[in-house]
C-alpha cells in the first residue's frame, strides 16, 4: 500500500500493536526510536530458545515497503544481532512479539509494509 510510505512510524507501530493484541500475540516494545521516520526491527520468541527477526525495507522494485528476514537461531544471538543495530541507529524500533508458531502478522493486509 502506498500510503504506508508515509504513514508516521508511530502511527504504524500503534496499530500493529492492536492488531497483535486483539490476535491475543504478546507483543513488547523493547526500543522507542524516532515516532515520524524510525526503522522498525521486529524479533517473534517461539518459546523454544529460538527466535526471527524482520526488517521493514523497501522493495526496490516497487518501491513498496515490505518485511525482509533479518536473520534466525538461537534467541540470545537474535536479541545480540538486535541490540547491535539498536546501538548502531538510536532512531530504531524494536518490538518483540512471543508466538510458539512463530505467527506476527506481517503477512496481513495493512501491516505487509
Amino acid at each position: 500500500m502506498a500510503t504506508d510510505a508515509r504513514l508516521a512510524t508511530h502511527v504504524w507501530v500503534g496499530a500493529y500493536l492492536t492488531r497483535l493484541q486483539l490476535a491475543g500475540i504478546p507483543v513488547y516494545v523493547t526500543a522507542k526510536g524516532d515516532p515520524t521516520a524510525g526503522a522498525v526491527m521486529v524479533k517473534c520468541a517461539t518459546l523454544d530458545g529460538r527466535a526471527r527477526a524482520w526488517q521493514r525495507s523497501y522493495d526496490l522494485a516497487t518501491g513498496e515497503r515490505v518485511w525482509v528476514p533479518l536473520l534466525e537461531g538461537p534467541e540470545a544471538e537474535v536479541d545480540a544481532a538486535l541490540a547491535r543495530e539498536r546501538a548502531r541507529d538510536p532512531d530504531l524500533w524494536v518490538l518483540e512479539l512471543e508466538n510458539r508458531e512463530g505467527r506476527t502478522l506481517l503477512d496481513e493486509p495493512g501491516l505487509s509494509g
